[in-house]
Order: structure tokens, then C-alpha cells, then sequence
């Protein structure tokens, strides 16, 4: 992972939010969201809560009894999401995962998507889950499957290795889609001290209504952007297009769909 693959400002978040949000995250932060609909009171911490997808997923779900505490390292992100919201039940706070400045047994459960990957130190990150967890709380989490498997982004990082072929920015593979393996995992998590009660493969499909959405949503809106600009800033509106190309290639005109596959994983 490289310093420009954490940084999510500028245009950003709003970007990231538009495009990719329906198009990538809602499918999978339902899925997370209804994982904890029976709980009835108590406190949940998300981290990594990026621009609130799962944040408001969470809040359409459970009772107003349950307060739920929305964290992200990315002040940027947190400003966006809290703007989407004003439900009296949330609180918003910058925080390092890897070090949570909450005391031991705070939470009833700890909320994570997609974020795990952009974690340093994660072994780190899953002991801090684990100190502020009550005796009897959850940790539940997702990452993306390997880039092959997910369609949309395997296309646009191979269209920016053939624009950039001397220097392909790798950002999507290295990290967003570089944390897939089941055992790593699971060994990581156990050595924190959890106890893996579930981990499941989950496929859904990328819907988009066009195939721009998707290219502006990576190119745009993540930090493959930084990527792309550190390379050459006056080329970003070009590979935007060159991605959006290469999905209508693959994909057809008009709305576009492709297949997503993540893991769901459920400690205690």
C-alpha cells in the first residue's frame, strides 16, 4: 500500500458517494446491516465509515434504542456522511482503527466495509476491535474477493495498466482487492483473539445506469485518482474515458452490468 492509496479529499468522497455508492457498496452494506437487525439496544461502532453507506444502512435498520458511533481516519469522508444524516442516534469521529480512543468492553458490536484492507497494521486493528467489544460482541466486516471476480474494477485497472503501461497505477489491485485470502484471515483475526463464527462468500451484481458511472466513480472518486494524477494530472479526464470505453466494450451501451464477490466475516 502506498501514502496516496489512504487519501480521500477534494472531490472525492462527493464523487466516490455518487458513483460508486449504489453501483458498488449498498448491495453488500444491506447485507451487513440486516446481519445486526436483531439487536434492540446497546452501541455500535463502525470504522472506516467512509461516506456513510453502511452508516445509513445500519440506521434503517435498527431500533433508535441502539446508538451507533460512525468513525473513519478521513475527516473529508466523515464531513460528507454526517451532511447525508441527521439522525439523533448517530455520533461522527475521526479515528485511527488501529488505535480506538474508546475503553475496554464499550461496544455491543464492531461494524466494518469494506475498510480492513486499508489498514496498515491489521492484526493491530483487530485487537483494537476485540479490547472494546463487551464479553459476547461481534466483530462483522467484509472485503472484496480477488479483482478477477469483480468485474467492473478488473476491467478499468486493466485499462489503466494499458495507458500507463511503463508505471501502471495498481491501486485497485494492491489494496481494495489485495486482502482476499480466507486463510490469512482467519489466522489474523485468531491471533487477536477472536473466534471466526462465520465466513461467507457472497456474489451480487454492479448495476450502473451507464458506463461512465463506474469509470468516473474509480478514476474520479477513489484513490486511483491520486494515482492517475501523480502520473500525469492533465490525463485524468482522458483515462476516465478510457475506462468508461473499455466497460461499454465489455459490457454493452446503455445500463451495465457486472459481477461483484466479496467475503462476510462474523467473530466473536
Amino acid at each position: 500500500m502506498t501514502e496516496t492509496d489512504i487519501i480521500f479529499a477534494g472531490s472525492i468522497p462527493s464523487l466516490y458517494d455518487k458513483y460508486l455508492g449504489s453501483v458498488l457498496f449498498e448491495p453488500f452494506a444491506d447485507d451487513l446491516a440486516k446481519r445486526l437487525s436483531k439487536l434492540s439496544a446497546g452501541r455500535v461502532l463502525e470504522t472506516a465509515a467512509g461516506t456513510g453507506i453502511v452508516t445509513r444502512a445500519l440506521l434503517r435498520s435498527l431500533p433508535a434504542s441502539v446508538s451507533l458511533v460512525a468513525t473513519d481516519l478521513n475527516q473529508p469522508m466523515l464531513d460528507h456522511a454526517a451532511a447525508q444524516t441527521s439522525a439523533s442516534n448517530v455520533t461522527w469521529q475521526k479515528v485511527d482503527a488501529q488505535s480506538l480512543p474508546f475503553p475496554d468492553g464499550t461496544f455491543d458490536a464492531v461494524v466494518c466495509q469494506f475498510g480492513v484492507m486499508f489498514f496498515p497494521d491489521k492484526p493491530r486493528a483487530y485487537r483494537e476491535a476485540r479490547r472494546v467489544l463487551k464479553p459476547g460482541g461481534c466483530f462483522i466486516f467484509n472485503v472484496w474477493d480477488r479483482i478477477e471476480d469483480n468485474e467492473f474494477s478488473d476491467v478499468v485497472s486493466a485499462a489503466m495498466a494499458e495507458m500507463f503501461p511503463d508505471d501502471p497505477p495498481r491501486f485497485l489491485a494492491r489494496t481494495p482487492y489485495g486482502y482476499h485470502n480466507q486463510r490469512v484471515i482467519v489466522d489474523e483475526l485468531r491471533s487477536a483473539g477472536f473466534t471466526v463464527t462465520k465466513l461467507e462468500t457472497l456474489t451480487r451484481r454492479s448495476l450502473a445506469s451507464s458506463c461512465r458511472d463506474p469509470a468516473i466513480g474509480f478514476c474520479q472518486g477513489s484513490p486511483l485518482r491520486n494515482e492517475i494524477e501523480s502520473l500525469d494530472a492533465s490525463r485524468l479526464a482522458e483515462a476516465t474515458e478510457v475506462a468508461a470505453r473499455k466497460i461499454r466494450e465489455r459490457f454493452g451501451d446503455g445500463s451495465v452490468d457486472g459481477k461483484m464477490q466479496a467475503h462476510v466475516i462474523i467473530a466473536s
